[in-house]
């Protein structure tokens, strides 16, 4: 992938990935500012559930502008433009130690501020843990990875299919009971999961 296109981005390095997807450092050519690209994986890019959530993703990402939520600048072919939040995930941190108590209630906070700004547009993030949490190097807390996020589209067959009760997604030690047993979920969950980084 390093130098593959997708538009005017050019992938520089692999930055991490996961169930949706790789995550790469690219650079706008356009631009001239480095971004993430996230991925779907060419294997999975023909998984009609997989590709739904990746659109999800982006649809959720879009409708959220907060400064504790990486932002969304585009979508492209199967690659997802986003904000690139320079510094160190949450876990990360974490391995060097405990963080002290003044500084988890700042990190708690900012993450608190995201979650509620997402449930003000509906959408409940599902899978909250240390490594979705970016501490960034101006000081910033980010909330990433809206990849399995519950979006409330108000009455809508997708809202339903997206949500099946039965269907178990997310992170084990960070799920809520309910959510480990595939019931329906709400911002609950979020709290769960929040209360458990925490």
């Amino acid at each position: 992938m390093i130098g593959r296109r997708f538009g005017v981005h050019e992938v520089e390095a692999l930055i991490g990935s996961g169930g949706m997807g790789e995550v790469y450092r690219a650079r706008d050519t356009r631009l001239g500012r480095a971004v993430a690209l996230k991925v779907l994986p060419p294997e999975v890019a023909g998984d009609a559930e997989r590709a739904a959530r990746f659109e999800r993703e982006a649809r959720a990402l879009a409708s959220l502008n907060h400064p504790n939520i990486a932002a969304i600048y585009g979508v492209e072919d199967r690659a997802l433009i986003l904000e690139l939040v320079e510094g160190e995930s949450l876990s990360h941190r974490l391995e060097r130690g405990r963080v002290p108590a003044a500084e988890a209630i700042k990190i708690a906070g900012q993450v608190a501020d995201a979650l509620d700004a997402a449930y003000e547009r509906g959408i409940v993030h599902r899978d909250l843990k240390p490594s979705n949490i970016m501490l960034a190097a101006t000081g910033a807390v980010k909330v990433l990875d809206f990849g399995i996020a519950k979006v409330e589209l108000r009455d809508t067959d997708e809202t339903r299919q997206a949500t099946n009760e039965g269907t178990v997604i997310g992170t084990t030690a960070y799920m809520s009971p309910e959510q480990t047993r595939g019931q329906s979920i709400d911002r609950r969950t979020d709290i769960w999961a929040f209360g458990c980084v925490l």
